[in-house]
């Protein structure tokens, strides 16, 4: 039976089967009746959206969300994204990196140099400023910054005693790392999935072989924004071995609930996120001397993805409730992830039919967007402009479309 003819029929018989009539599943779904019948007669398709909400509602364990989406890649896929990985080459940074030094005219004798060199804790202090200065500023601006900062660390490495290196490049690592992740929010998945395995050679190189399987959990966040379901679970159980530190594996667990999620795999989304839980629990890397590796601005990431993860297994209610609770612990200045998660919480509200409270959480997001421009966030923009045009009679909506569409037009200049 192929996805566009199985989904409308076997959405009836579900219906029928749990005593719904039409007028009443409508409601219960806040979608139109006259939509919902001809996707039953399989006259108009079913959105994604559409199809968790169903599957979530009549328990039908992901089926629905089977029938409706189109057979997605396999494990293979995720991999696919591996020649992009190493664009960038660690001889070309290293070399960049030495160049960069002598310009500067820092003079880092390879035998001379201190134990500790006093660039060291310099440059780290630089690193948290950066990142902190990524939750409000433009990726695009952030960029050159950041990859001659990663080259210059990584020559100092090139250039140091052997006592140094190790911690310069480790450093340099966390720099490549963040690097990869505001290429991704600036649009450019093939520089992010270079940068982020970068950051893992150069780890390998400084005595951590951990963060390469953390790059596998920032690959994974690709093929999420993809909507490759399969290829982020598999990437995300890749990073789960039992020798890696606690952080490492509790964010990969999250990373491989919301591939759950995204086909309505409640069961094994809900175990990921337990494991998640526990395994963030025992984590101190917030005490290390290196940079905490993933977030450092939500302070219970395992509730922040259920919440995340709520929404895409058609639970839109329960989702809109832990993301108000979490989303308030956000610290003010974060402004970056707190457009991350609050559209996911406006989107919540709106698939349960509160749109006047679903604007109102838009609307002071979309102000602070023109500072924080994130190719990733604006897939949950798109997703709420849909969610929102089927109450186009609303005043509330009215007002704030213009807004939403001065977010999502293309860049000029």
């Amino acid at each position: 039976m192929s996805t566009t003819s199985g989904f409308g029929p076997e959405l009836r018989r579900l219906r029928q089967e749990a005593g719904l009539t039409l007028t009443e599943f409508s409601a219960a779904l806040n979608y139109d009746k006259g939509h919902l019948s001809k996707v039953e007669r399989g006259e108009r398709s079913a959105s994604p959206q559409l199809a968790r909400r169903c599957d979530a509602f009549l328990g039908a364990n992901g089926e629905l969300q089977r029938l409706a989406a189109p057979p997605e890649p396999g494990p293979d896929a995720g991999e696919a994204a591996a020649p992009g990985l190493w664009a960038v080459g660690r001889r070309a940074v290293l070399a960049a990196g030495t160049g960069t030094l002598v310009d500067l005219g820092l003079k880092l004798g390879g035998r001379s140099a201190p134990a500790t060199d006093p660039l060291l804790p310099s440059f780290r202090a630089q690193f948290e400023q950066l990142r902190k200065l990524g939750q409000s500023t433009a990726p695009k601006a952030l960029l050159p910054l950041l990859e001659t900062q990663t080259r210059t660390v990584a020559g100092l490495a090139a250039g140091a005693s052997s006592a140094t290196r190790a911690p310069a490049l480790l450093l340099a690592s966390r720099f490549a790392e963040f690097t990869g992740w505001m290429a991704q929010e600036a649009g450019d998945n093939d520089a992010a999935l270079g940068w982020t395995g970068e950051a893992a050679e150069l780890a390998r190189a400084g005595g951590d072989p951990h963060l390469g399987s953390y790059a596998l959990v920032r690959r994974a966040l690709v093929t999420l924004y993809g909507g490759d379901a399969s290829g982020t679970v598999y990437l995300a159980r890749r990073a789960q071995g039992s020798g890696l530190p606690p952080r490492i594996r509790g964010l990969a667990a999250q990373r491989e609930a919301q591939g759950h999620a995204l086909v309505g795999d409640e069961r094994a989304c809900l175990r990921s996120l337990d494991r998640a839980r526990e395994l963030l629990g025992h984590d101190d890397a917030r005490n290390g001397a290196e940079p905490v590796i993933g977030t450092t601005h939500v302070s219970d990431p395992a509730a922040m993805t259920t919440g995340w993860c709520l929404y895409d297994l058609g639970r839109p209610g329960a989702a809109a409730e832990v993301l108000d609770r979490e989303c308030r612990r956000l610290p003010a200045h974060a402004l970056r992830t707190r457009a991350r998660y609050g559209f996911r919480r406006a989107l919540a509200h709106a698939a349960s039919g509160e749109v006047e409270r679903a604007c109102a959480i838009a609307g002071e997001l979309l102000g602070v967007m023109p500072a924080v421009p994130s190719a990733t966030v604006n897939s949950d923009v798109r997703r709420l402009t849909r969610e929102l045009s089927r109450f186009r009679s609303s005043r509330a909506v009215h007002d704030l479309q213009p807004a939403l569409a001065r977010v999502l037009a293309p860049a000029h200049g």
